[in-house]
């Protein structure tokens, strides 16, 4: 079982007001989070922080990559989108303490892209119809093949960063965030469940509880007002 977290995008006390409530009810649930960790919200190194501290599990999103591209690769096409999509929020949630960005650079940098589990496939913007051609079954069991295809299309929009159409049907559910909702939304057509329930819009941060592909339960909590400017 597996609790996946939809996008914080630096709304820190809600993430843990969140990690607290599924701990009470599912404590089982192994924690994952589906990338956009930072940008938009007062508190990116806060969530940086406590996904280091807790090794929280986590696929880095389009917004995490920007991050960590403006630093390492400051003239790639990535570093350039950063600041028209929050950056300057991120930048303001570092100030005095500069020093962590770096730190938080690696974890990003060793995020993977994909966590193909036993329990559902978890991506920040999912697996597109587009490679249909590309992925079949054998691919799907063979995790260093998938990240290679998958590599090649991380600045385009129907990369697993950026894309915002219909899903592979992959076989089992695809867990994603990025597309926001206001609700989790289930395709049933693809096999798809859609967790970004736009806490950074003042909604909520949802988790979705997981089981063996089958949705059990959500969990929500409303976005703290702390976390928002």
């Amino acid at each position: 079982m597996v609790a996946v977290i939809g996008d914080v995008h630096g709304c820190f006390f809600t993430l843990t007001k969140l990690i607290e409530e599924v701990e009470k009810k599912y404590p089982q649930a192994e924690i994952y989070l589906v990338g956009d960790l930072v940008d938009r919200g007062k508190h990116s190194c806060e969530v940086m922080d406590f996904v280091a501290e807790r090794k929280i599990k986590f696929t880095a999103g389009n917004h995490d990559y920007m991050f960590y591209h403006h630093f390492r690769f400051p003239h790639s096409t990535l570093a350039e989108a950063w600041f028209n999509n929050g950056a300057e929020f991120t930048l303001k949630s570092y100030e005095n303490r500069f020093e962590r960005i770096h730190e938080h650079i690696e974890l990003i940098i060793k995020a993977p892209l994909f966590f193909n589990l036993e329990d559902c496939f978890i991506s920040h913007a999912g697996i597109s119809i587009f490679y249909k051609d590309l992925i079949n079954e054998d691919v799907l069991k063979d995790d260093s093949k998938l990240a290679e295809i998958l590599k090649e299309d991380l600045e385009t929009d129907i990369g697993v960063l950026w894309y915002r159409g219909p899903l592979l049907n992959i076989g089992k559910l695809q867990v994603v965030g990025h597309t926001r909702m206001f609700e989790p939304r289930y395709v049933k057509e693809n096999n798809s469940l859609y967790i970004d329930t736009a806490a950074i819009a003042g909604n909520k941060l949802t988790a979705g509880i997981i089981d063996k592909n089958n949705i059990v339960d959500f969990v929500s909590v409303k976005t703290e007002s702390a976390d928002l400017y």
